[in-house]
């Protein structure tokens, strides 16, 4: 081969060839298209439009009677050739705007939205109106400043719940840390309009869904040759306590159970968290 055939061959793409810049541009204004006029994140399938054609997310859609844009009515018109466009089509990540750099197929974009580091978390204390958001980095130095909880270390523990007799809804809550990560745990006392109460303990991990897999914890309860165990996997950071208690994926006894275990009005539940 010649030296001029040669250099032909290491020459730059013919003109015609879009550039890796403008192929992400390009991307990114069709991208756009898909941005919900409420929410400013992407409508993605199933992709629900107005009569005249107005796209809006499945989230915006369930508060919403009316299109935000056109104020005609919504229905339930699903727009199937723009569906089969977001096939094609990569998505920014909704914490973009936070410094997140990833683009996404659709069907992948929600997973990684559950465990990107820049995802802001609401404070995960119970019972308070506490308002802060941040990354996952800054919960605990939130909890300590803020909350001042108590953290003990060690995967084998005793969390002490004081004055459980008290009248009312109470929270008591505590930090343990093992396995280098930190764990909250949870004791609430509901009562209902008829002064019945009950007590919720469950173990929530600050971290993601993904490291919560990782471990397994077990609340006990042991006094007088009784003995009520519990035993899952740790909520991860983002999912609700409340949620949690409400749907009964935690330990739950009665005042009169938590009596035989009390002692001077004091409950003590043994925790402990292990490796899967």
């Amino acid at each position: 081969m010649s030296e001029q055939a040669a250099a032909l061959d290491t020459s730059s793409p013919p003109n015609n060839a879009p550039a890796p810049s403008d192929t992400t541009g390009s991307n990114n204004e069709l991208a756009s298209i898909f941005q919900c006029p409420v929410c400013l994140d992407y409508a993605l399938p199933p992709i629900l439009q107005c009569q005249r054609g107005h796209l809006v997310c499945r989230s915006c859609r369930s508060k919403l009677t009316s299109c935000p844009i056109c104020r005609g009515p919504l229905g339930y018109i699903r727009n199937l050739a723009m569906e089969k466009v977001a096939n094609f089509v990569l998505f920014p990540c909704r914490y973009a705007c936070l410094g997140c750099e990833i683009t996404l197929a659709h069907a992948e974009k929600v997973g990684h939205e559950d465990v990107c580091q820049f995802r802001l978390y609401s404070c995960p204390c119970p019972g308070t109106l506490c308002k802060w958001q941040g990354t996952v980095d800054a919960i605990m130095p939130h909890l300590k400043n803020t909350h001042d909880y108590i953290t003990i270390e060690g995967e084998d523990i005793i969390f002490l719940a004081t004055s459980i007799n008290l009248v009312g809804a109470f929270d008591w809550v505590m930090v343990q840390s093992c396995f280098g990560v930190h764990f909250m745990l949870v004791l609430q006392k509901q009562e209902d309009q008829n002064g019945d109460q009950k007590f919720f303990a469950v173990v929530q991990l600050v971290g993601t869904r993904k490291e919560a897999e990782n471990f397994v914890y077990q609340l006990e309860l042991k006094a007088n040759r009784r003995r009520l165990t519990w035993e899952a996997t740790p909520l991860p950071i983002h999912e609700d306590i409340a949620k949690a208690i409400k749907n009964r994926d935690c330990l739950i006894f009665d005042a009169n159970t938590a009596l035989l275990f009390a002692e001077n009005g004091n409950l003590s539940i043994g925790v402990v968290i292990n490796m899967c």
